[in-house]
């Protein structure tokens, strides 16, 4: 199925760029908005982003202001994770994950989330069958949702266990 195999070679081909490869000038909110799209693997309209969005993670702590009206590197890298992020967990979750990265900078987090994003993606690129005859697609679906959901769990799980940490930790 040629579908199936244009799908497997963007999963294997497509990333977001490399920290060296993001502008070296700072870009304003409607060009930020224009190059975000490329930072997704598969963009789809609903899940495009918008100045809106960007004022909220603002206004939510998980994205630092602007700085003179422009947005810098460490804007793209943060919004590129987010992008993703907001997808699994909610922007208050995606906060306190950020909240606890520590000292690392945000090149080193965006480099890690770049490590973590290849593996996930090839290894479903390879769990794809080429071969999938269309009346297998619905149990394909099936399988990929439902491993989606046990993922999405250990998430929500996890973050729990973060934000109880957190809680012991003030009441010291």
């Amino acid at each position: 199925m040629e579908q199936l195999k244009s799908l497997i070679k963007q999963f294997l081909d497509e990333r977001p760029v490399p920290w060296n490869g993001f502008p070296d000038i700072d870009l304003y909110m409607d060009q930020l908005i224009n190059y975000m799209p490329r930072q997704q693997i598969i963009s789809r309209n609903e899940d495009r982003l918008t100045p809106a969005m960007v004022n909220n993670y603002i206004k939510a702590g998980l994205l630092e202001r602007a700085k003179g009206k422009r947005y810098s590197r460490e804007h793209l890298a943060e919004l590129t994770m987010i992008c993703l992020l907001k997808q699994i967990i909610s922007v208050k979750d995606a906060a306190l994950l950020f909240s606890k990265f520590g000292d690392r900078d945000v090149q080193s987090n965006y480099e890690y989330y770049l490590e973590d994003l290849d593996k996930a993606l090839t290894r479903v690129a390879t769990e794809l069958d080429t071969e999938l005859d269309e009346s297998e697609i619905p149990r394909a679906i099936m399988r990929l949702a439902v491993e989606s959901y046990a993922y999405k769990l250990a998430c929500l799980r996890l973050i729990d266990i973060l934000r109880e940490n957190e809680d012991k930790s003030k009441k010291r």
